[in-house]
């Protein structure tokens, strides 16, 4: 990413140009210290964004298959060179702790490596169209062309990995990209911009904008040669930047509240404290698949509660810099004060506060509860911080029904050794996926990834991304004449 000399003031990129302009201030969640500064998009930037993008999509679409290829591959070899500086870019804006940091980087690698794959298997079908009398002669063939200028609106929480699963599969389709990255997390994105330029990418075809809601709402809505709009974020914004987007097709990536189901006839519940604790409180719960609910056979509730209890107390929590770090800070003082209010606000209405909950500046101590209910904002929405409610349950078909009664449907988890119950499961609850003998955390990039309900529409993965960002064209060809 090009620096002023002598400070971190990034530039924004916007069809082959690196913009200077105003400046935002982007401070460490963990000590408030600056970062850095990051030049400030503006609506004329983003006019100017989509003509490069227009412009370019004849040059992208007739991209040879192997050329799409080589540069998803480079971009992956660049970001295997530059892990190190990926990760430090992570912790500082975002407040990752530094070995979460790696692993998204590792994953990033994986995303842009399957997308490579993937351009191989973008393929089509030849269909015999000599099925009635009067149509001998006749065939076709069906392929599938880029739908044109994507914008890919990203969260903070996963500020590599997240921009992958939108940029990669732009590419391989053979898409212009827009990104708008969270202003908090906009460094990680140029420099991935900055990557994606170097392998190869027509420079028209990509722009970085840190732009604000209000002009992120007017482009998403405004702007009709924006064929795709591709959203991760909170669930409010999402169902209404849908509303307002016209007849662009939208793909929403939104939030959760993830529940996990321990039945009675798993025998290590050992190993299932360990990995629900970290799933709920690892990078401060910041993530829409954290574990937030636990469902437990009343026969074993109590030891699993506090075993759950006895792991969270041994997590590190503190400067995400270090390496020991597993829970981090939340991103924004006024985040940590919302959870320590909604933590508050259940055990006023009969909850108990098992462990934890205090707050030091955008620090939450990992919180624990059992006793919650619906009508409680840590029970009903998604709390996307280190809190964790587990309660017990004495029918399975009643843990299911009470898993279906959330407005989401992300992720769930199940750990029995039941046949019979997970086939129950995967038929009735309505998520988008089903982790057996794990946490709902649990996700490989690769995999079909989206939910259900308020949790979203459509898919990403890199193959269901690629097939949302083309769309089919047929060829009907004939031997008559």
């Amino acid at each position: 990413m090009k620096m002023r000399p002598g400070s971190q003031t990034g530039f924004l990129l916007c069809g082959k140009e690196w913009t200077d302009g105003e400046a935002m201030e982007v401070r460490s969640p963990w000590d408030q210290g600056l970062v850095g500064r990051v030049t400030k998009a503006t609506r004329a930037d983003a006019r100017q964004a989509v003509h490069h993008a227009v412009a370019s999509l004849r040059r992208t679409r007739a991209l040879p298959r192997w050329k799409r290829r080589e540069i998803l591959e480079d971009v992956a070899a660049a970001l295997i060179e530059q892990k190190e500086r990926f990760a430090q870019l992570i912790v500082a804006e975002a407040g990752k702790p530094v070995r979460l940091a790696r692993i998204e980087v590792d994953r990033a690698v994986l995303t842009f490596k399957t997308a490579a794959e993937e351009v191989a298997r973008l393929g089509g079908e030849s269909l015999p169209l000599d099925l009635t009398e009067g149509n001998e002669g006749r065939w076709g063939l069906v392929q599938r062309f880029p739908i044109g200028p994507v914008l890919a609106i990203t969260p903070f929480n996963f500020p590599l990995n997240l921009v992958a699963h939108k940029a990669a599969p732009a590419l391989a389709a053979g898409c212009p990209l827009i990104l708008k990255p969270a202003p908090q997390a906009s460094f990680t994105a140029l420099a991935l911009g900055e990557v994606i330029l170097k392998a190869g990418w027509p420079e028209e075809a990509l722009a970085v904008l840190p732009l604000d809601n209000a002009d992120t709402a007017w482009l998403a809505e405004k702007e009709d040669r924006i064929k795709l709009v591709s959203f991760t974020g909170s669930a409010k914004v999402g169902w209404e930047l849908k509303a307002h987007s016209g007849r662009k097709r939208v793909l929403l990536e939104l939030g959760g509240n993830a529940t996990l189901i321990v039945h009675g006839d798993w025998k290590d519940l050992d190993d299932a404290a360990l990995r629900t604790a970290h799933s709920a409180f690892n990078y401060a719960g910041q993530s829409c698949v954290s574990t937030q609910r636990v469902l437990v056979e009343r026969s074993i509730f109590q030891t699993f509660l506090w075993k759950v209890v006895e792991v969270a107390a041994k997590l590190v929590s503190g400067d995400p810099s270090i390496e020991a770090t597993e829970v981090g800070p939340l991103i924004r003082v006024s985040e940590a004060e919302r959870v320590e209010a909604w933590v508050k606000e259940a055990v006023a209405g009969g909850a108990k506060l098992v462990a934890g909950g205090e707050r030091k500046g955008s620090m939450i101590e990992p919180a624990i509860l059992t006793a919650t209910a619906p009508g409680m904002k840590l029970h009903d929405e998604e709390i996307f911080g280190p809190v964790l409610a587990i309660e017990p349950y004495d029918d399975f078909e009643d843990a299911l029904a009470r898993v279906n009664r959330s407005k989401y449907g992300l992720q769930a988890g199940l750990l029995t050794r039941d046949s019979g119950r997970i086939l129950t499961a995967y038929r009735e609850l309505e998520v988008g996926a089903l982790i057996i003998g794990d946490t709902p955390s649990w996700r490989l990039d690769p995999m079909p990834f989206g939910g259900v309900k308020d949790s979203g529409l459509g898919r990403e993965g890199i193959r269901s991304a690629i097939e949302e960002m083309t769309e089919p064209r047929m060829l009907v060809m004939s031997s008559l004449g």
